[in-house]
């Protein structure tokens, strides 16, 4: 392995969730936002060690997961049918590192929605936020693989469905939703503490 490509190694581990998080902001879909977001990361390992890692690789690899994410709809609209390109959210504040932090802070809070059960409040923000795999999110809650994954994927389907708004909640809807949240973590310092893997 190139020094080109430890670094991306390295940054892959630093930003990758921080990437995700904003690209689930601007897409508004955990899956799509995946895709877009593995995309980004394949376009690094293309170009950067040839054109050298960019003075914000963060900002550059959301913003090539974004553009990855609109040419994929593009190609799928031109495919299939006329219908617009779904909403996306303003890119302009993505260079702000505050902003990708919230986005991240968004996240959690988004994926700690009432809506879901608390289970799968619990296993989609291990996997999603925090970037434990399926197999480490079921060891912490002693289930299988299996149980965990379909909750994943449940979870993901129903906040999609209901319109589970992507944002901090506000003052009064805090405390209800801080619960969740404070598991997570609880749950999360576990996994690191023991390290089941």
């Amino acid at each position: 392995m190139t020094p080109a490509h430890l670094q991306i190694a390295q940054l892959y581990q630093q930003h990758q969730r921080a990437v995700l998080a904003t690209l689930i902001r601007l897409l508004g879909d955990f899956d799509q936002a995946e895709d877009a977001c593995h995309e980004a990361f394949i376009a690094a390992l293309a170009q950067w060690p040839e054109q050298g890692v960019p003075a914000n690789p963060r900002a550059w690899l959301v913003s090539t997961g974004r553009f990855k994410a609109i040419d994929k709809w593009r190609r799928h609209q031109h495919e299939h049918s006329m219908a617009e390109l779904p909403e996306l959210a303003d890119e302009t504040e993505e260079q702000d590192s505050t902003l990708l932090s919230d986005d991240e802070l968004r996240l959690i809070f988004t994926c700690c929605h009432p809506a879901l059960s608390v289970e799968a409040r619990l296993a989609l923000t291990l996997r999603e936020v925090c970037g434990l795999t399926t197999e480490q999110v079921a060891r912490a809650f002693l289930q299988s693989p299996v149980t965990v994954a379909q909750r994943i994927v449940r979870a993901k389907q129903k906040t999609r469905a209901a319109g589970i708004p992507y944002q901090v909640p506000s003052d009064q809807q805090l405390p209800e939703r801080l619960d969740a949240v404070l598991k997570v973590l609880y749950l999360l310092f576990n996994e690191g503490y023991h390290q089941s893997s």
